[in-house]
């Protein structure tokens, strides 16, 4: 399972983006459960946010949902900062 993220917006509109491919791994089930119940709880569409607040586009093998500062669920931020973490 590949996972991308990719982060806009903030104070200084700098774009950060990582990927985390999961085959392999001895923790792939935890990433791939947690992939799809981001997917379940993402927006088809970019969400209204805040002003200097973080958006995401977060793509799990081709499919994409987006998600904005402050509304992120648990798993989406979850997520997000492993991917951010751990990802290349």
């Amino acid at each position: 399972m590949r996972i991308q993220v990719r982060r806009t917006g903030g104070f200084a509109g700098i774009e950060r983006r990582a990927e985390v491919d999961t085959s392999g791994r001895p923790d792939a089930q935890a990433w791939q459960s947690l992939a799809e119940r981001v997917l379940a709880s993402g927006q088809g569409t970019a969400p209204a946010g805040v002003p200097d607040g973080f958006h995401y586009e977060i793509t799990v093998d081709g499919r994409t949902v987006y998600a904005a500062d402050p509304r992120l669920t648990e798993e989406q931020r979850e997520l997000v900062s492993r991917v951010l973490k751990e990802g290349a």
